[in-house]
């Protein structure tokens, strides 16, 4: 049976190799292209990363399995270390299927040789499988890690397998992957790594723990001059390179990965999780020069003030480029987990300019009129200034810029709390939750609590010469368009009446690298009792807000806006960077020359006998003109001066001079007659033609043949017209509302509506 078995073997021995060929090479091809997600082998439980607007990291977080692991493109990873991975681990990784035979028969020479294992063969490609499937140190789990890793490298490109392990590595500690541990021992990117530094990290995966240099340095510097070694053999440095990187010290610490803004960070933690990369507007740089800022202001207090936020925002897309929600997060008193940019505090005067911004945009304020700073008397409630000093009669740009508080109240009192309520809402002040009333006039002063992040806000719209919109930190988030609060020429009035140099600036002639000093507008606040300091500096090109207090509210005499809170904002202010636009507004046509009483401020009315030229909004009215002045009743005519008799109500267009009573009636102006817009009539209805210049209308009034008229149409000026000179206007559709102002400052206003030819629009609807 023998003999005929092996006769039938050399007569048929070449099929039976082939089948035998074949059915290996069948399998091994089965094996090879059976379906397989390489996802599994490449990806990394990555940390959160919070990044700053340059795409620098500024916060991480721990991944799921609480290890530091940050996934890197290979590009973002240093040559060094790519070459020191190779050289010390895997040769041959770029000529191999996955599998290294050469290296498989050197090993099993060594371990046979040797009698025990001496030396294993895990190439690059099956030490990334084998981190995806534990349990792989049986000679069968060996074997399946083999055919994994030719799987595997037949189907994904070889740098996307070195990108994998050098993500996926283990380097001591919780540290997953080179990037992780070249932030924790070297406080640098893995894309900085010298090739002392890249040698040293190389080597770690070996064995993580018995190598991790903060415990065992003098075994991490044999490993990590072994790899230099290798490195030199390999011809990636040459014989002086490596003599060098050997006698380098190893230069680890323990370095803490990037944790700032960590009060925003705290709010992104959950969306970060899973590895998400979040962009935001916030600058490194920035960052952490505001923290180090609000940090050594409050050290400087000597525990008068125990707490501090800022906020500086890059306009006009309203930009936030830093944010500190406290002095020290981990050891503020009373928390420093408390976000007090989001606190709600009273904010003192700093509410003021927006009561002096809407009376100017209401018509019912001049910056150049005068207001009485003086006693003023509510019945239950009289309003003193902070210093308890009056000052008499003031400008309204000199009552902001000293902050006092007689004029602001009567301002507001002129534009109505209703009105400045809403128009703070409108503003973004969601803290305002009462009714109006709650606030009286106390609103301007700052009753009313509000936010840190939300007042910068609002301060921007006046930077943005009145386009509000809310602040933006999360880049890839698209940002709120701009909604316009105000017009553009009562905000070029607020930036005229808030322009003073910091104190600390005064006289010391500040000069930076582009030149003089660019500059700037700030508006300080201290609340009642002193327990909150708040300061506001800007210009066209930032804004920086400051509060400083104390998370309990503790009184302290030194919360004084201008001199606990100023000095941070302007530091801060000062240390960004000056951009090559403008850093003022340009006055445009927005602002136009005005002849005002010299004493009033108010326009000038025929007797005012000494005036001055003013800028003024273009479209503000100019119906509210000095009344102090009048005719006398005397024989002898003359001008007479009569003024109120008490702050309360004081409006210095409504002083009722004396009536011109006698005398010769050669000095006493002729009776005007009453001013009335004559076209278009009131109510009056009108259907576009569509014809070229065919749906234009000549304005007339009943007086414009005594001299220039002022035409105001939806709140906008219109222009001037004079008797040789009317004005023409362009119909379009809608309802409007048009008015005329006599030079007297008469007015008189007319409805009227504009319809396509489609169909009439009626007036009011």
């Amino acid at each position: 049976m023998l003999s005929a078995l092996r006769r039938r073997l050399r007569r048929h021995g070449g099929q039976v190799v082939a089948l035998t060929v074949a059915a290996v090479g069948l399998a091994g091809a089965v094996v090879l292209l059976w379906p397989m997600d390489p996802s599994r082998y490449l990806e990394t439980e990555s940390s959160g990363e919070m990044l700053d607007g340059r795409g620098r990291l500024m916060h991480a977080f721990l991944n799921a399995d609480e290890q530091w692991a940050f996934a890197r493109d290979l590009k973002a990873i240093s040559p060094c270390l790519v070459q020191a991975t190779l050289a010390a681990e895997d040769e041959r990784f770029y000529r191999h299927p996955g599998v290294d035979p050469v290296a498989v028969a050197r090993a099993a020479w060594q371990n046979v040789r040797g009698g025990r294992i001496v030396s294993g063969a895990s190439t690059l490609t099956m030490q990334v499988v084998k981190g995806a499937e534990p349990g792989t140190r049986s000679l069968w789990g060996k074997a399946r890690q083999a055919v994994q890793a030719v799987r595997l490298d037949a189907r994904v490109p070889k740098n996307a397998i070195l990108c994998a392990y050098l993500n996926r590595a283990p380097y001591g500690m919780n540290l997953v992957g080179c990037e992780a541990a070249a932030r924790r021992y070297f406080g640098k990117q893995a894309s900085e790594l010298t090739p002392a530094e890249a040698a040293l990290l190389a080597g770690l995966p070996k064995a993580p723990a018995r190598l991790m240099p903060l415990e065992h340095p003098d075994a991490a510097r044999a490993r990590r001059n072994y790899v230099l070694e290798r490195m030199r053999d390999e011809g990636y440095l040459s014989e002086a390179g490596c003599a060098q990187a050997c006698r380098e010290p190893l230069g680890v610490r323990r370095h803490a990965f990037p944790g700032l803004a960590r009060h925003l960070a705290a709010t992104l933690e959950a969306p970060a999780r899973g590895g998400n990369r979040i962009a935001t507007t916030l600058d490194r740089d920035i960052q952490e020069r505001a923290e180090g800022l609000v940090a050594r202001a409050v050290a400087a207090s000597r525990g008068t003030i125990t707490n501090a936020a800022l906020i500086a925002v890059d306009l006009p897309a309203c930009n936030v480029l830093a944010r500190v929600g406290s002095a020290d997060f981990f050891d503020t008193p009373g928390g420093g987990q408390v976000d007090a940019c989001r606190a709600m505090r009273s904010p003192g005067s700093a509410l003021k300019p927006f009561t002096y911004a809407l009376a100017i945009e209401h018509n019912c304020l001049y910056a150049c009129e005068m207001l009485q700073d003086g006693s003023l008397d509510y019945g239950l409630y009289n309003p003193e200034n902070y210093d308890g000093r009056y000052r008499g009669l003031v400008s309204a740009a000199y009552a902001l810029k000293r902050s006092l508080n007689v004029p602001a109240v009567t301002v507001l009192d002129r534009v109505g709390v209703d009105e400045a309520h809403g128009f703070l809402q409108d503003l973004g002040l969601t803290t305002l939750r009462r009714e109006s009333a709650y606030y009286g006039l106390g609103l301007t002063l700052g009753n009313p609590e509000v936010r840190l992040d939300e007042l910068a806000a609002a301060y921007c719209a006046l930077a943005n010469l009145g386009e509000y919109r809310p602040l933006h930190m999360l880049a890839d988030a698209p940002a709120a368009p701009g909604v316009r609060r105000l017009s553009r020429g009562a905000c070029l009035e607020l930036y005229a009446m808030l322009e003073h140099p910091l104190p600390a600036e005064l006289g010391d002639g500040l000069i930076h690298a582009v030149g003089a000093a660019p500059p700037i507008c700030w508006k300080t606040g201290t609340s009642t009792g002193h327990r909150d300091a708040w300061a506001f500096v800007f210009n066209r090109h930032y804004l920086v807000g400051v509060w400083m207090g104390n998370n309990d509210a503790r009184p302290s005499p030194a919360l004084v806006g201008a001199q606990a809170a100023l000095p941070l904002a302007g530091r801060m202010f000062r240390s960004l960077e000056p951009k090559s636009t403008p850093a003022w507004p340009e006055l445009g046509e927005d602002l136009r020359p005005v002849t005002v009483c010299a004493v009033t401020g108010l326009p000038a009315s025929p007797w005012c006998t000494h005036t001055r030229e003013e800028m003024l909004p273009r479209a503000q009215y100019l119906h509210r003109r000095c009344a102090v002045h009048g005719p006398s009743q005397t024989a002898r005519g003359g001008v007479v001066e009569r003024w109120p008799g008490s702050t309360k109500g004081w409006d210095l267009a409504k002083a009722s001079p004396v009536a011109f009573a006698g005398g010769d009636a050669s000095k006493t102006p002729a009776r005007a007659e009453r001013l009335r817009i004559l076209t278009p009539s009131s109510e009056a209805e009108y259907v576009l033609t569509g014809e070229p210049a065919g749906d234009r209308l000549r304005l007339s009034a009943s007086t414009e043949r005594e001299g220039p008229l002022h035409w105001y149409l939806d709140g906008h000026y219109l222009g001037e017209s004079m008797p040789d000179a009317p004005l023409s206007l362009a119909l379009a559709p809608g309802a409007h509302r048009l008015t005329c102002m006599a030079a007297t400052g008469a007015l008189d206003t007319v409805g009227f509506a504009v319809a396509r030819p489609a169909g009439a629009v009626r007036f009011g609807d």
